[in-house]
C-alpha cells in the first residue's frame, strides 16, 4: 500500500503525548465540551496555526493583520504564494526608496490622479501654512518685548549639519526599530 500524502480534507488521528499537563487536558476537554462536533475542526485550526508559527520562525516572514472587510476571495488570492511573493517584493520596494514611498502615500492619500499632482498639492498647502506660522511667530516676538535678544548668539549655537538626518529619515527609524 503507498501513501500519497495528506490531503486537505483528509481525516488525520495522533495521540497526546504521556508528559502531557493535567491542565493542558482540562483545557481540552473544556475545548470538547463547547465546541462538540466542531471540536476536531477547531484542533485542526491550533495544529495549522502552530505548524505555520513555526515556519515562520524558519523562513524570513512577517504576519500583517487582514482588513476587517475582505471578502472570501480576497483573501483566499492574499494567501496564495505567488501574492505573498508579490506583497513581499512591494514592501522591499517600499522600504528601499522611502522618498518614493512618502511620494505614493501623499498620492494614495489625495484625490489626484498622478503622482505629480500629488506632490503639487503637497507642495501647495505646505506653502499655503507657512506664511500662517511666521506671522505667528512675528506676533508673539512683538508681545514678548525681546528687542535686546541676541540673535547672532543663538544662531551660533544652533548650527549644525542637518544633511545628515535628511539622506535617509526612514532608513534611521527602521535602524531604531530593530534595536
Amino acid at each position: 500500500m503507498s501513501e500519497t500524502g495528506l490531503k486537505r480534507g483528509q481525516p488525520i488521528t495522533f495521540r497526546l503525548p504521556s508528559d502531557t499537563s493535567d491542565y493542558t487536558l482540562r483545557q481540552l476537554q473544556k475545548l470538547k465540551e463547547v465546541e462538540k462536533r466542531n471540536f476536531s475542526s477547531r484542533i485542526a485550526e491550533f495544529v495549522i496555526e502552530g505548524v505555520n508559527d513555526s515556519l515562520l520562525k524558519h523562513r524570513e516572514a512577517i504576519t500583517v493583520p487582514l482588513p476587517k472587510g475582505l471578502t472570501k476571495a480576497q483573501r483566499d488570492w492574499l494567501k496564495h504564494e505567488h501574492s505573498e511573493a508579490l506583497l513581499g517584493s512591494i514592501v522591499y520596494q517600499l522600504m528601499a526608496d522611502p522618498i518614493r514611498t512618502a511620494s505614493l502615500f501623499a498620492s494614495l492619500n489625495s484625490n489626484a490622479i498622478s503622482v505629480d499632482e500629488a506632490l503639487y498639492l503637497q507642495e501647495e498647502t505646505a506653502a499655503t501654512a507657512e506664511p500662517e506660522t511666521e506671522n505667528h511667530l512675528i506676533d508673539i516676538d512683538m508681545d514678548d518685548g525681546l528687542d535686546d535678544f541676541d540673535w547672532e548668539q543663538i544662531k551660533e549655537t544652533q548650527s549644525t549639519p542637518v544633511e545628515e538626518e535628511e539622506e535617509d529619515p526612514l532608513g534611521d527609524f527602521l535602524a531604531q526599530m530593530n534595536k
